[in-house]
Formats: C-alpha cells, structure tokens, sequence
C-alpha cells in the first residue's frame, strides 16, 4: 500500500481483500474517492490456484508454519477419494479462520497472539466453497483451482481437506487469480506501479458488475444533495449511476426511486 501511495502521492488508497504474506496475484487497489467503493467489491467470489501438501499439519496451516503433525497414510490415497473429498467440502458452511490470521480476538490480531504463544480460539464464520478440483497429483502434493465466497481462507480449506482424509495437509503455494470478473492478466504489475508507470482506471470500471444507468445534469444536483431520484428500473441491489459516461453515484431502488448510497459528484 505505501508503494501506491508513493506512486499516486495520496493517503487515500484502499484495497478489496488482503492476500497472505506467503500469496501472490490479483489484489484490487482503490485511490482517492475510489476508496468509497470498496464495500461493492469485497463481497465478490475469489479463484484461486494453489498446492497443497498432504501428510503434514503446521502452525500457520501453510509451509511459513513449524510442523505439528506428519502422517504418511496419503500413500495409500488415490485420486478418487482425494476428489471426492474436495467435493464434499463444497458449499456453505461454517469454517474456523486459521490462528495466525488478520481477525480480531479482543482487539488484537490474533496471528500476533499466536506468535507470542497465546492460545487462539476463533469463532466460525459462514464461507461458501463453490469450487475446489484437482488439477494434479505429484506424490503427497496437489494441484487445485478453487473458487470462494468472500471470508474464505483457502489455508483453512486446506486443513479441513486434511482432517477429512484423515492425513492432515497444508498449503504451500497460492495464488488470485480473479475477484469477481478481474482478472490478475489484466492487473498492472507492482514494479509498474513502483517505477510510475501504473494508469488508474476510472472508478465506473470498477463498479461494471452492477447494475447501471444514466442520469441527466439535474439529477446529479439532486443526488449531491443526498436526494432521491425517480427510477428507470427496479433492478435489486445497488445501481452504478453515471452522467455522460462518468460515475456520479451508486444508488439502491426503493419505491420507484434511486437513494444515493455514495455520491462522488458535487
């Protein structure tokens, strides 16, 4: 984050979703009033690919992590079950964040707890797991693309593979590869941005998901003022509002009207 600040010389930068230390790939980066449209974007799906590592168990549940269990009954696994154990950790369920993690635990981080060897209980937090495939096998090591509901750690799906096959496992690669329709082939890479050779993309870009409309001159007035305006469609959830071209405002329909939800005219 610094890097960007440095590059585009605001404090005003904000992003849709960390990644691990130990991950690379797609990271959206949101700058001066762009920062306001983070909450439309965190709640997008995730794909991932990664490795994952059968037969060891660690702290961190990645390869960062010492090691606290090892097993060696992943011999005797074939493909088959390994699938259908992905399989059946598929959907929404309820999922326990890994302890060196960025959540809270009485207003501490809980991964600087675990470092100073405090015992760590997190609370499960609904994810929804909407794909996980093996792509490949070498020994104890598996390939897999997966595909999440925000919230989701893929270094605890990991666990809970191992838990269900009964060897324990853990992560030792991972990488984004998409947040909703963004795509990490189409990202600016970070020495770009380092060397200020990075272009911001307008902030309607980043809202090409929703729903959208155009509005006239008069009504960007009335939404600067924190008005409703009269809908021209009851699309469910928030509406990207634009006057020629340019977003203005992203508005939710209630009773025939767009109220402003943020508004960056005016």
């Amino acid at each position: 984050m610094a890097i960007v600040r440095r590059a585009f010389q605001t404090r005003r930068v904000g992003h849709a979703g960390t990644l691990d230390p130990f991950a690379t790939g797609l990271l959206l980066i949101l700058v001066g009033q762009a920062t306001r449209l983070a909450r439309y974007l965190v709640g997008l799906p995730k794909a991932y690919r990664g490795v994952l590592r059968l037969g060891r168990t660690t702290t961190t549940d990645d390869a960062t992590g010492d090691v606290t269990g090892a097993s060696e009954d992943w011999r005797s696994l074939d493909d088959a079950r390994l699938r259908a154990a992905m399989a059946s950790l598929l959907g929404e369920r309820d999922q326990v964040p890994p302890a060196y993690s960025a959540k809270r635990v009485g207003g501490e981080r809980a991964h600087r707890l675990a470092r100073r060897g405090a015992a760590v209980t997190l609370a499960p937090t609904r994810v929804d797991i909407q794909r996980f495939d093996l792509v490949e096998r070498s020994g104890s090591d598996a390939r897999f693309e997966a595909t999440v509901g925000s919230g989701t750690y893929l270094r605890s799906l990991a666990r809970e593979l191992g838990e269900v096959l009964g060897c324990g496992a853990h992560l030792v690669e991972l990488r984004r590869t998409a947040v909703g329709p963004f795509r990490v082939e189409a990202a600016t890479p970070l020495d770009d941005v380092r060397e200020g050779r990075a272009l911001l993309a307008p902030p309607e870009a980043a809202l090409a998901h929703l729903s959208a409309a155009e509005v006239d001159p008069a009504a960007v007035e009335r939404l600067a003022r924190g008005q409703a305006i009269d809908a021209s469609h009851a699309d469910p959830g928030p509406v990207a509002l634009t006057c020629h071209g340019r977003l203005v405002a992203v508005a939710q329909s209630r009773a025939g009207k767009w109220h402003p939800e943020v508004v960056l005219a005016g």
